[in-house]
């Protein structure tokens, strides 16, 4: 069978940070013939070579090459790239892994875009990854029609066919941005790149004790020397003009611009940040025409400003007011309403702990702004002209993988009043539809836990907050739902007073033990009951039946109807005991069916069947559930710290 994929990883002493890596890797959907995975050792001198060695021995998929260290990735991933047999190469760094169908997935799609370039959306765990560009699938991409080039990670499947064409390879030696060269090159020379959005491809990982070579501080000669590179890559296949200044823009913001800001900008010492400063300064004077720095958001563009006119000091005093500015963003409602979870919140900028406020009317402020107070005036003004454009993002967050997923928003903004009417607050009131049958890239999510943040992009700031905190007295509290075949219920966490979702785990917080016999009835042979359940179409579900004292049970299928109306047919003959504990299983196509337990019992007699109060469990019972919740509260604990 023809190899499909080659997965390319380049080792150095990753230590034990490489067996998720590994284990992503062997646990993957492909087919185990169809795929390879090589491991470049660059000279690691802790125990991987062994590892790996070993690993290779017992798994014909697995191929491992030796070398001496080259000091950086590039080297490592061009020796993959010529030993590999694969129709596409794969490049994963060791300390990051792959979602298990990423290879699957990822080949698929570019075998039916005919992409030469397959980028697959990207998680981080305490990392930043690119947001926009994974917003929907993008079977042809472009430089021109989508954020191509916000995505600069080596992480992609590349056609081996294009690489040997092109003669691509990543530059060599101990330097920095070699991925940047590579993947710029690629983008601008591929007949078709495609974003595959829909699914989580791969997870990127900062380390425990922050060894990733990108949190590593760099030498900022060497650094922009290597920056200069990747432009000349731009400058080799664009001509002059909007474009070219558009992929400029991307390093003017990311490494240049966003590296001169606020608190970031101000924890590095002194020295440090004059000498970044100065070679900062010259690529921008050297490289960059107005066309690139004009379009950046109004922050953006006063520190992109500043830094070309050689102002340091302002750059540092525009840092320490930027450092005041937060984000708020207060919970107004959630509710279930047809079918989905209905989150309304209130989002607005901040400075030093209060709300931000922006000039009311408009004037014409000096550009370039000649000090700090002034390029403050400037950045009010602008800001307020934007911000009917404005829309926050709300974003479902897996607590596991830290996947994330947009979700469809309406908003309304409003310009409120501040202060003597000179200035205003601007305030971004939205409704977010969460609907658990599409949530997830039109999927519904996995059972776990998902948190649900706030995004707002407003005046050149990006800002991410939980939606919370709610006050406890007075926050919306809505019932689970069950809800395309999903429980869904939800809360606020412990910790932040942060609302998230908890999918197909919650017990007692689904309410079900609160209930009391004088909620059911029986007639006849019909047990009925309210649930406290948003149920928005009729659903079956099934009810357990247990013999108090020999334990067997039965099981019957019940009704559960909207408004949580439950009804079911009992077997009344088979009920030949005198006391029948109760469960119930919302879910009983999933996988796992898991039965919740009802603080009712059903008593059989001669005058029929009525509900009464569970019995409670024995001593030794009582102790077991006693050393259960003991461990689930610890469990508790560590998943509270997670948040």
């Amino acid at each position: 069978m023809p190899v499909k994929v080659s997965v390319i990883v380049p080792v150095y002493n990753p230590g034990p940070y490489i067996e998720d890596c590994i284990a992503s890797l062997l646990r993957q959907s492909l087919p185990p013939d169809e795929y390879e995975v090589i491991f470049v050792d660059d000279g690691s001198t802790d125990a991987t070579p062994a590892r790996l060695d070993a690993l290779a021995a017992e798994d014909p998929r697995v191929r491992v090459v030796h070398q001496e260290n080259s000091g950086w990735s590039g080297r490592p991933r061009n020796v993959g790239i010529d030993a590999s047999r694969g129709e596409f190469v794969m490049f994963v760094d060791n300390d990051d892994h792959l979602g298990d169908e990423a290879l699957e997935r990822m080949y698929a799609y570019g075998i039916a875009h005919d992409a030469d370039v397959v980028v697959g959306k990207m998680a981080g765990r305490g990392r930043s990854v690119p947001v926009e560009l994974f917003r929907t699938n993008r079977p042809r991409a472009t430089v021109e029609n989508a954020p191509l080039i916000d995505s600069l990670t080596p992480h992609k499947m590349v056609r081996r066919a294009f690489l040997d064409r092109t003669g691509l390879r990543f530059p060599e030696g101990r330097r920095r941005l070699e991925d940047h060269v590579f993947v710029t090159e690629a983008y601008l020379r591929a007949d078709n790149v495609a974003v595959l959005s829909d699914y989580v491809c791969y997870y990127h990982v900062r380390r425990d004790d922050d060894a990733n070579a990108g949190f590593q501080r760099f030498d900022p000669v060497g650094y922009f020397k290597n920056l200069r590179e990747a432009l000349d890559v731009v400058e080799r296949y664009t001509e002059p003009g909007p474009v070219r200044d558009r992929l400029f823009r991307r390093w003017l913001r990311v490494e240049m611009v966003e590296r001169l800001r606020g608190r970031r900008f101000l924890k590095l010492p002194e020295d440090y940040r004059r000498e970044l400063f100065e070679e900062i300064h010259g690529v921008v004077v050297e490289r960059f025409g107005p066309g690139v720095a004009a379009p950046l958001q109004p922050t953006q563009r006063v520190v992109a400003a500043l830094a070309a006119d050689g102002r340091y000091d302002d750059v540092v005093a525009f840092a320490e007011w930027e450092a005041g500015v937060g984000l708020a963003v207060d919970p107004e409602g959630v509710e279930w309403r047809d079918g989905a979870l209905r989150i309304a919140f209130a989002a607005e900028l901040t400075h030093d702990g209060g709300p931000m406020t922006f000039p009311a009317a408009g004037g014409s402020p000096q550009w370039p702004p000649r000090d700090v107070a002034e390029a403050v005036r400037w950045l009010g003004e602008d800001t307020v002209g934007r911000f009917g454009r404005a829309v926050p993002d709300l974003l479902l967050r897996d607590r596991a993988s830290s996947a994330q997923y947009f979700q469809p928003v309406e908003v309304v903004r409003e310009t409120v009043p501040a202060g003597d009417g000179s200035r205003v607050r601007l305030v971004l009131r939205a409704t977010a539809a969460v609907d658990p049958a599409t949530a997830v890239s039109g999927s519904p999510p996995g059972d776990g836990l998902w948190d649900v943040y706030v995004r707002v992009g407003l005046g050149g700031w990006t800002k991410e907050l939980r939606l919370g905190p709610a006050p406890r007295h007075d926050r919306p509290a809505p019932h689970a739902g069950l809800v395309a075949g999903r429980v869904v219920l939800p809360y606020w966490t412990d910790r932040h007073a942060g609302l998230a979702l908890d999918v197909g785990r919650a017990g007692k917080r689904l309410g079900l033990g609160r209930l009391t016999p004088g909620e059911f009835t029986v007639a006849g042979d019909r047990i009925r009951a309210v649930l406290p359940l948003y149920v928005p179409e009729a659903a079956d579900v099934l009810l357990r039946l247990t013999a108090a004292k020999s334990g067997s049970s039965r099981e019957v299928f019940a009704a559960l109807s909207p408004g949580g109306r439950l009804e079911a047919l009992l077997p009344v003959g088979d009920l030949t005991g005198r006391t029948w504990l109760t469960a119930l299983c919302l879910t009983p196509d999933g996988d796992g069916a898991r039965f919740h337990p009802l603080p009712v019992a059903l008593r059989v007699g001669a005058d029929g069947v009525r509900p009464v109060p569970a019995p409670r469990p024995g001593g030794a019972r009582r102790l077991a559930r006693r050393a259960r919740r003991a461990v689930h509260r610890m469990l508790g604990r560590i998943m509270a710290r997670r948040e």
